[in-house]
């Protein structure tokens, strides 16, 4: 049918053929009751059969069943003539001529191929899994939405519903425009996972460019964002369209409080990855996107109580992550804290009810912070976007390369560690203190390395005596550890590599203060 001066299309015949039967009853039903004459593929017409709906076979417009095994049912001028034919004089011609009827809407959705390789990487019949019939009749109605529209995703038939009770079985052009759309971005994301896992990786992956996509393409995250950076910035979360396990979202569920921002996200990500280090119950206070407190400890509420007790200053509006269930009494260490957002796995009862009690408080539940973390990261840059394997590194005790003549204690070597795998999580250039399981003083985004020591050193005061250091990068000068080492600082970790490592490495014997190499870095910009 025509669209009205309006852009307005009654809507005469439905073909519904899906994979994905969530919500389909209550579609069924919209359209049965605005008289549009539904037309169904086998598998969706017998799902359908306990509703007290008219539904007319495909097979009755194609003249054939299910051929190769069911490779071939869609594909077939019975349909798709219905489908892409112009709603002109000519086009209505035509399909009289070759005894076609039109179709209006075309309601369908894909094999789950993505959830196929993701629920079984090993399998072997992954193409059996790549839906054909079902991507044509999608790109087709797409095709031609000046006259037809799609239904690609079952979150869309609520909105359908509506409009179509709103103008009596009708649908207007902004609608089968938006629709269109988003069927061609369905099938562009589908396409892009076939190309990329249809054969399956086979060893360790490959390294260097051959690593990566030839192309990448995101598509829109449902998480709403308040603001961007600034509340004057609008902002929209995207997730990459990768393999599955390079780049794939964590879950995340706002329990309670506004919308997260731009840099709430930012937060998130830092003090996530910062207690999926530790094996132990960790928390990490995060401002700017850089640690400013973390430790361990026998419980949460122990870990969360010397973590905030780092940077009293820095702390304020902080976000905050737990790397176990936030247990009932957990929250008492956050007393006079304020809070912008904690994350944790899960909730105790008790828990989020004192949570829900900080008016301005933003409770996250993310489920895991893992040391398992996608395989990339991405980042942006000069209208780019740039892709990098994440730091997954572990360092190794092999790794800890004595250079001076004075040892680190056991309890300091575990400290030492320990301010390694914070350090790099924050902005370089990093200086992390630590006493024993705890972070004392974090100095970060500095220009110079010796800024960051002096500002570390200044957020633990008199704490720095005794506490150990480690660097995300190599001292260039002297300076750096003269400074820590005046203040008391014992043992210093740093991946080495200076042209004035010998200056150093002199300093640190002066000052009777041991240090290790890794031999390697650690940036965070």
């Amino acid at each position: 049918m025509l669209p009205d001066s309006a852009g307005r299309v009654a809507l005469r015949r439905a073909l519904i053929s899906v994979s994905d039967r969530s919500g389909l009853p209550e579609l069924a039903k919209a359209l049965d009751r605005h008289s549009i004459e539904i037309v169904a593929t086998s598998g969706t017409r017998a799902a359908l059969e306990s509703l007290d709906v008219r539904i007319r076979s495909a097979e009755e417009l194609t003249g054939v069943g299910a051929w190769f095994g069911g490779r071939i049912k869609t594909l077939h001028p019975g349909l798709l003539g219905g489908i892409l034919a112009p709603r002109t004089e000519e086009g209505a011609a035509e399909l009289q001529r070759r005894g076609l009827i039109p179709i209006d809407l075309v309601v369908v959705n894909f094999y789950p191929f993505e959830a196929a390789v993701r629920d079984h990487p090993e399998r072997d019949d992954r193409e059996e899994h790549v839906d054909i019939g079902g991507v044509t009749l999608a790109r087709a109605a797409a095709k031609n939405y000046h006259w037809v529209a799609v239904a690609s995703d079952p979150a869309d038939y609520r909105a359908i519903i509506e409009e179509l009770d709103v103008d009596h079985g009708g649908l207007g052009a902004a609608t089968r425009a938006r629709l269109a759309r988003l069927a061609f971005e369905r099938t562009s994301r589908y396409d892009r996972a076939i190309a990329e896992q249809l054969v399956p990786e086979s060893g360790t992956p490959p390294a260097g460019p051959t690593a990566f996509p030839e192309v990448a393409t995101f598509h829109r995250d449902g998480i709403p964002l308040r603001y961007g950076e600034n509340p004057h910035q609008a902002t929209a979360a995207y997730g990459l369209d990768a393999p599955t396990g390079l780049l794939s979202p964590w879950p995340i569920e706002l329990r309670k409080g506004a919308p997260l921002s731009f840099t709430n996200l930012l937060d998130l990500d830092t003090a996530l990855a910062t207690v999926s280090e530790f094996p132990t119950p960790t928390a990490a206070v995060v401002k700017h996107a850089s640690p400013c407190g973390v430790a361990s400890g026998a419980t949460v509420r122990e870990a969360l109580e010397r973590a905030v007790a780092t940077d009293p200053v820095a702390r304020y509006g902080c976000v905050v992550a737990v790397n176990r269930p936030l247990d009932a009494d957990a929250p008492e260490a956050l007393k006079g804290v304020f809070v912008d957002a904690i994350a944790a796995p899960s909730f105790d009862p008790a828990a989020e009810a004192a949570l829900g009690r900080r008016p301005k408080a933003k409770v996250v539940r993310i489920d895991p912070p893992s040391i398992d973390r996608p395989r990339w990261e991405a980042h942006s840059a000069l209208g780019r976007m740039l892709l990098q394997e994440t730091d997954r590194r572990e360092l190794a005790p092999t790794e800890f390369r004595l250079v001076t003549t004075a040892k680190a204690t056991p309890h300091q070597a575990c400290a030492l560690d320990f301010a390694w795998r914070v350090a790099r999580h924050v902005k370089s250039n990093a200086i992390v203190l630590a006493d024993g399981s705890k972070t004392v003083g974090i100095g970060g985004g500095q220009p110079t390395r010796v800024k960051a020591v002096e500002l570390a050193l200044g957020v633990a005061g008199p704490r720095a005596k005794g506490a150990v250091l480690a660097s995300d990068a190599f001292f260039p000068f002297a300076d750096g550890v003269e400074v820590a080492a005046q203040a008391g600082v014992t043992a210093i970790l740093q991946p080495g590599g200076s042209v004035r490592d010998p200056e150093v490495i002199a300093m640190a014997e002066r000052h009777g203060v041991a240090m290790y190499f890794t031999g390697w870095r650690a940036f965070r910009h």
